[in-house]
């Protein structure tokens, strides 16, 4: 069958079309996204503006014509962080409910952890052992860890790139001492999420989620998009530092030349790196390895197993 998947996310609104059926994997089919940046329709209240609701009910319309255009059976539609730490978030969801027909999920930060954790448990199997996924957003950063499909422990932090940049990272490059400060507020907001961690076994298994971490492994070395998703790619602490110093140092159209970074990615890259170079450091992993799969893929799965329960 196809399904379309529509995420909400804080950097992109996305529709993706796949084509899957219980027990198989599932195959992309076609797309529709908007860079739209949500955090940055934050007003004064911390609500989402009116101009960044009606970019988003717009979007939403076209993405809906364009998953009937193309034949999807079913659709399954969540937004993240965006929306759900925004002080008008119930009133969006709503608005958007009663114009286009759409009825978003509203993920809570544990549920987005956990499934974002379930496709990578699904995409490296069993044999990966005791996993640790680490998920970088526009809004929010995940962490999970557990031997099973479902997370031991799950945890959402409001430590994504796009927010950290907002509030923090302001100038072209931004000040020293504001590279610093953020070092010291990323710290001290893992500290408590961390020692929780240490709590259970060590991962056998590292793993990395979402285009942050894609885009920190491409210009460290990995592999290009080209050469698929089954090629492996790794984020090397060691590597890590030192490209995290030079990004601090550079101005964002430098940045955008990097490989394999885009606009909205280059200016939210510096804060990437930074997240995860501490989180890395104060879980002491040498290495990430980068799946291809994150949380649409997590929620689809889901929603096939449900499927096949029926």
């Amino acid at each position: 069958m196809r399904l379309g998947v529509l995420d909400i996310g804080s950097n992109t609104v996305h529709m993706l079309l796949v084509d899957a059926h219980p027990g198989a994997s599932p195959i992309p089919f076609a797309s529709h996204k908007l860079p739209l940046q949500l955090l940055k329709f934050m007003d004064e209240t911390g609500g989402i503006s009116e101009i960044g609701q009606r970019m988003l009910i717009d979007f939403i319309s076209e993405a809906s014509l364009f998953a009937v255009e193309h034949h999807a059976e079913d659709l399954l539609a969540f937004a993240t962080s965006a929306i759900r730490e925004s002080s008008n978030g119930p009133t969006v969801l709503e608005r958007v409910s009663v114009e286009t027909g759409i009825r978003l999920a509203e993920l809570s930060g544990p549920e987005e952890a956990a499934a974002t954790f379930f496709a990578v448990r699904r995409w490296y199997g069993w044999g990966a052992g005791n996993i640790l996924n680490l998920d970088i957003g526009g809004g929010s950063f995940e962490l999970a860890i557990g031997a099973d499909e479902r997370p031991d422990f799950a945890v959402s932090l409001p430590l994504g790139a796009g927010r950290l940049t907002r509030d923090r990272l302001r100038g072209d490059p931004p000040e020293r001492t504001a590279v610093e400060a953020t070092r010291e507020h990323i710290r001290a907001t893992l500290a408590g999420s961390l020692e929780s961690i240490f709590e259970f076994a060590a991962p056998t298994f590292v793993a990395g989620t979402s285009k942050s971490f894609r885009s920190l492994a491409r210009i460290n070395g990995a592999a290009q998009q080209s050469a698929g998703p089954y090629a492996a790619r790794e984020l090397k602490l060691v590597d890590l530092t030192g490209r995290t110093t030079r990004l601090s140092r550079m101005k964002i159209s430098a940045r955008v030349r990097l490989p394999g970074v885009s606009s909205v990615r280059a200016e939210q890259l510096l804060a990437a790196a930074l997240v995860a170079e501490e989180a890395m450091t104060g879980l002491g992993i040498d290495s990430i390895q980068i799946c291809p799969w994150a949380l649409r893929e997590g929620l689809l799965l889901q929603r096939f197993d449900h499927l096949n329960k029926e």
